[in-house]
């Protein structure tokens, strides 16, 4: 897998990047990288440098994911999973041999609503997608659409224009097939939950969700942020993610297992 390191800390933050997106998605951090930390970010699976699997099972892309942060050889490590990142993350947790720090769930959905499981129909599912992100007008539309999950200036679909299209469209169908997510119970991590403030209603919904599987995970809303936390408030995100004190995140672990 290919990715990008910055910072030289013995804090390792390693950063999977939400749908349609790819390692760059981290870089609004980098000027608030706490000197503690090391950030390392990677293009997941058939984006971007890193070559699609010949399957998207989610035992394969999770064992693969796992297998990379392994063969970096650290003594333990915190992911930050943005968007379908975080359950790429939840996906790769149980198959990781390097202990997990903490797990940083942002903007995370416990399910697929509805008009992102419309891509994944057999019928009109491919059509629907290339009409929505496979080309420039459709993509225009649609980040007009969500001008109330993001602030003005961002764009939400800008990434679209440089994915493979086919292996994006296959990360949406095989989340969609995750069964629920009472899947992930058997994860055992230090959980942290963030969201912006107006990201979608589905991702604050899925907050209750995954506190039904970790009560104790505590939660932080960024102010003023959308969908894109990481472009919106880097530097209140990066006050959550680059904290050199981790002795709150393991209390809540072990309350959470105990």
């Amino acid at each position: 897998m290919f990715s990008r390191s910055w910072g030289g800390g013995e804090e390792i933050v390693i950063g999977l990047h939400g749908w349609g997106g790819d390692h760059q998605a981290f870089a609004p951090l980098v000027p608030w990288l706490s000197g503690d930390f090391k950030l390392v970010s990677c293009d997941l699976p058939g984006y971007g440098k890193t070559l699609a699997p010949s399957r998207f099972g989610r035992e394969e892309v999770a064992a693969s994911i796992a297998a990379w942060i392994d063969s970096l050889g650290h003594s333990r490590v915190t992911l930050l999973g943005n968007c379908s990142g975080a359950l790429a993350a939840l996906l790769a947790a149980p198959k990781l041999q390097t202990p997990l720090t903490r797990l940083i769930l942002l903007d995370a959905f416990a399910y697929v609503p509805w008009y992102f499981r419309v891509f994944s129909n057999p019928a009109f599912g491919d059509y629907a997608y290339h009409a929505t992100f496979a080309n420039p007008v459709g993509r225009w539309l649609t980040n007009r659409g969500l001008a109330a999950r993001r602030q003005a200036g961002t764009d939400m679909t800008s990434s679209f224009s440089r994915v493979n299209h086919a292996a994006t469209l296959a990360w949406l169908r095989m989340m969609a097939e995750i069964p629920g997510y009472e899947y992930f119970r058997p994860v055992k991590a230090p959980i942290e939950l963030v969201h912006g403030e107006r990201t979608f209603g589905a991702v604050k919904r899925s907050i209750n969700l995954w506190k039904k599987l970790w009560p104790h995970a505590p939660v932080t809303e960024l102010r003023g942020a959308g969908h894109l936390g990481i472009a919106e408030a880097p530097r209140e995100l990066a006050g959550i993610v680059f904290k050199t004190n981790v002795a709150r995140a393991q209390e809540q672990h072990a309350l959470a297992i105990s």
